[in-house]
């Protein structure tokens, strides 16, 4: 197995064919030059993860040659050979972003164990890269599930205000998506590569969220044994998202307008301001204007955060999504969970269009993942869904109480059939207390 691509370049030619036998045979595809133009013209048509070069050659300086490689090939990783005794050159290697470097004749045990560092921060340097890519895939707005008009309309104004550094106020019920619109926006900005960070407000009593979006002093209070930086200093540079903003204390309220307005901001202890340079973008399910006219939220603030809103669409005002958002979550939790199912019945579907989804998108994800983990065939049915959803098939269309009864008999064998009789697991999936579902096991005779 090839354990990764070596360029080997050095002018002499007896010690090119020594490494490049030490180092083919731990595994490594090696390919030579004696030259910088040599190995140029195989850079261009290889894939070399390490390079290991001779500090002179015919044609040029394998020190100054490394500046080259790194802005043509930044993955890739170099190790220096240098004569004996040449220090100097082995350090301005590494200065000018060598792995490391080698002395030649001298350093022969060193040689493999080098190679394989280098590779391996190669490979942990393309996995970062890797995850970084998917991170940014999953929070772009192509990734934003939907086509009806209204989640349309609420996309299109997002990618507006993204580029801007505007505050945005995200309004709609919980389990709308938020926090994923939140994501969509600090990614289709220009402080895409800094931090976000997010926090929810109703986490925390008044006292810890000043702690932590603020950041205290140590010694600040009880338990405060070291200085500690707050959210707001963390995401600086980036985005900070704070979710159910209505539930902000009164004089917390007037801090968090401070940042707004100054980009300052006073940790918990502390006397003197700090300074931030961070975006922010708020969201709620409450009604602020109402919360304003009532006094529990603070007028000044609400404006300064009502610079561009966007109103996010329940599901049940977007009904026409159900089904795609439904398969999705299908195909997310069969690859993970029940690999078997691969689609969900008609009467499976309809039902889930007709149900008021009072937790929007983030009910539906559970009731997806609930119903993938008892499916019993490679179809999600009736039978797969909680009663509450079985008790009506369509509305207007009830069932009797036998029906009930004969249902609710057969749901609770087969989560105690996917359980394997865990009671407590059971009652857990089934969302009833422990002592109910002892009640129902005598009640319907259930083994």
């Amino acid at each position: 197995m090839n354990r990764g691509n070596i360029l080997l370049i050095d002018d002499e030619e007896k010690l090119r064919h020594l490494l490049m036998r030490i180092i083919g045979l731990e595994g490594y595809t090696v390919f030579e030059a004696d030259t910088l133009k040599a190995g140029l013209r195989i850079m261009e048509r290889e894939s070399i993860q390490v390079i290991l070069c001779d500090v002179k050659l015919p044609d040029g300086n394998g020190v100054e040659f490394i500046e080259k490689i790194k802005s043509r090939y930044p993955g890739v990783e170099m190790i220096m050979l240098t004569a004996y005794g040449n220090i100097p050159a082995g350090v301005q290697s590494i200065k000018n972003g060598a792995f490391d470097y080698l002395t030649k004749g001298d350093d022969n045990d060193r040689i493999i164990p080098l190679l394989d560092r280098a590779m391996e921060k190669v490979r942990l340097k393309k996995r970062v890269e890797q995850l970084e890519q998917q991170v940014e895939k999953k929070y772009t707005f192509e990734n934003i599930l939907g086509q009806s008009e209204q989640i349309r309309e609420a996309i299109d104004m997002a990618r507006k205000v993204a580029p801007t550094d505007a505050t945005v106020l995200l309004l709609g019920e919980t389990g709308t998506g938020k926090e994923v619109f939140a994501h969509a926006i600090h990614h289709g900005s220009r402080r895409a590569g800094q931090p976000f960070v997010a926090l929810n407000v109703s986490s925390f009593n008044k006292e810890l969220l000043e702690s932590e979006l603020f950041g205290h002093l140590a010694g600040s209070f009880t338990g405060a044994l070291k200085d500690k930086k707050g959210l707001i200093e963390e995401a600086d540079g980036g985005t900070l998202f704070l979710d159910e903003i209505g539930e902000m204390a009164f004089d917390l309220q007037a801090k968090l307008l401070r940042v707004l307005e100054t980009s300052e901001f006073i940790k918990v202890g502390d006397t003197k301001s700090s300074r931030v340079q961070v975006r922010i973008i708020t969201a709620t399910n409450r009604d602020l204007q109402k919360e304003v006219d009532e006094g529990k939220f603070r007028e000044d603030l609400f404006y300064r955060l009502n610079i561009f809103t966007i109103k996010l669409p329940s599901l049940r005002e977007r009904k026409k999504d159900i089904p795609l958002l439904a398969h999705y979550f299908l195909r997310m939790y069969a690859s993970k969970l029940n690999g078997q199912v691969t689609g969900m019945s008609k009467e499976f579907s309809d039902l889930l269009v007709h149900h008021e989804w009072k937790g929007n998108i983030r009910e539906l994800k559970n009731i997806i993942e609930r119903a993938v983990i008892l499916a019993s065939g490679t179809e999600l049915t009736l039978a797969d869904l909680p009663l509450d959803f079985q008790a009506t098939r369509q509305k207007g269309q009830s069932m009797s109480a036998f029906e009930l009864a004969s249902m609710e008999k057969l749901h609770i064998q087969r989560v105690l059939n996917h359980t394997h009789g865990n009671k407590m697991a059971a009652a857990r999936l089934l969302n009833i207390g422990l002592t109910t579902l002892y009640r129902k096991i005598e009640e319907y005779k259930l083994g």
